[in-house]
């Protein structure tokens, strides 16, 4: 078991032995200072003791409190697309994480070319540019200064922070938080003794709270004052790489798969594969952000040929990694995750109010 499996699986309360239990226990201690930290870095920027950068153009921040998966990507594009529909020109700024370049000031799309690959750029931003035609994407650790770039170079009329409810050093109009719908706060507790980034008392920093992964009409209110809406995931197709059109699911029906993921819950997908009348024999999970080198491709070209594929599957944000070894992987479908709202006038409120 990896190191990160075994993390979600003790703080989730799955693993109760005497060695995990004595683990958990000295993580709980570590989460005092690190709680401690949080809290003071936060209020530092309540009181302006450290400064906050503005750019000339509206800044809509997508974020979350937890470690892990809630749906900033799909959100992300989800909320492109309803500014694009408005006339406007966006402008992603992505932090890179796990490119190459990671730690540089980049544009990555200018809306029409792409310039960097995932290896370089990251696997998020290159795959919004992908998904959302028009979408300008840049990178930068700072996030002002990668701002600064985006307008001189590709004059935005907004931007989206993506994974930015932390980035407090930015100034934003609009301050989105995405929750897990299943367990918001996840076990309760900080970093590293849980998924918690930061304490609850963050919320009151959101204009607008999505909580993400919703089943049915229910959301969980954790925070009146604030206003909220529900989402769900939906799997709408897959696309045969690299570049075929999108198809439905029934056209996978009948043959045999092999779904992988490198993302924050690969359980999550597979079981929405399956739900989509997928045969899988077999589902393989890499770590978070994997970069697919020599063993992650021998690995799925021996559980492939073993089992028997007809093809193999995964996510948007797996697919942009793959590049030059689509041909020995054979058959390789993505599918295709939107994110849909239970109340999409909640979130147009917001844009009017911003625009």
């Amino acid at each position: 078991m990896s190191l990160e499996r075994y993390f979600h699986s003790l703080v989730s309360g799955e693993r109760k032995g005497l060695t995990d239990r004595l683990v958990l226990a000295f993580l709980t201690a570590l989460s005092v200072p690190y709680g401690i930290v949080v809290r003071l870095r936060a209020l530092a920027y309540a009181r302006c003791l450290l400064g906050v950068r503005r750019l000339n153009r509206p800044v809509i921040s997508v974020g979350n409190i937890t470690v892990g998966g809630t749906g900033k990507t799909p959100m992300t594009a989800l909320l492109a697309r309803l500014l694009m529909a408005r006339g406007k020109r966006v402008a992603v700024i992505s932090r890179g994480y796990g490119g190459s370049l990671e730690g540089n000031t980049r544009i990555v799309c200018d809306g029409q070319t792409i310039f960097l690959s995932a290896a370089e750029a990251g696997d998020e931003p290159v795959h919004l540019a992908m998904a959302v035609p028009g979408l300008m994407t840049v990178i930068g650790t700072d996030r002002y200064a990668a701002g600064l770039l985006a307008q001189e170079e590709l004059n935005p009329d907004v931007f989206i922070l993506d994974d930015g409810f932390q980035h407090l050093r930015l100034h934003r109009d609009l301050n989105i938080l995405l929750m897990d719908c299943r367990a918001p706060f996840g076990n309760g507790h900080m970093l590293p003794a849980g998924l918690l980034r930061e304490p609850e008392s963050a919320l009151k920093r959101a204009d607008l709270v999505v909580y993400t992964r919703c089943q049915g009409d229910g959301t969980p209110a954790v925070h009146g004052a604030i206003p909220s809406c529900g989402a769900g995931h939906a799997l709408a197709g897959v696309e045969l790489l690299p570049d075929g059109a999108r198809q439905e699911f029934t056209v996978l029906h009948g043959g045999r798969g092999v779904a992988f993921a490198g993302i924050a819950d690969p359980e999550a997908f597979f079981s929405s594969l399956k739900e989509q009348g997928l045969d899988l024999v077999a589902t393989v999970s890499f770590g978070d952000h994997c970069s697919y080198g020599e063993p992650e491709i021998v690995r799925l070209v021996d559980i492939s040929r073993k089992s028997g594929a007809d093809y193999l599957i995964t996510t948007g944000k797996d697919a942009v990694k793959l590049g030059d070894v689509l041909e020995r992987l054979g058959n390789v479908y993505a599918a295709v995750l939107e994110m849909r709202l239970a109340d999409p006038p909640c979130l147009e409120k917001a844009l009017d109010i911003v625009l």
